[in-house]
């Protein structure tokens, strides 16, 4: 019985989603990403989704504004704050979210 309880409290709180929904908790800076870029979709999506994008596309793109060889208004200026690193651990958890 208390087994079947904690099943359902962990279905309630995760609103029934499959466990591959879920994303590990966010790297330092991670959550910032979701001030412009939508991390579910939706009908009020500005800019290009992020998340569910291959690891090695989101480190590319943060390296090429991080050295201005990819021109932007404010992504030049967010990548140069994170390291290679903090730019794989936030590319790896985006890459995650579906």
């Amino acid at each position: 019985m208390i087994r079947a309880l904690a099943t359902l409290g962990l279905v309630a709180l995760s609103g029934g989603a499959a466990a591959a929904d879920f994303a590990p908790v966010a790297p330092p800076g991670a959550l910032s990403c979701s001030g412009c870029h939508a991390l579910h979709p939706g009908p009020a999506e500005m800019l290009p989704r992020i998340t569910g994008r291959p690891t090695a596309d989101i480190v590319a793109a943060l390296a090429a504004f991080r050295s201005g060889e990819r021109q932007a208004t404010v992504m030049n200026r967010i990548a140069k704050g994170f390291s290679e690193d903090e730019s794989r651990q936030i590319a790896v958890w985006l890459g995650r979210i579906r």
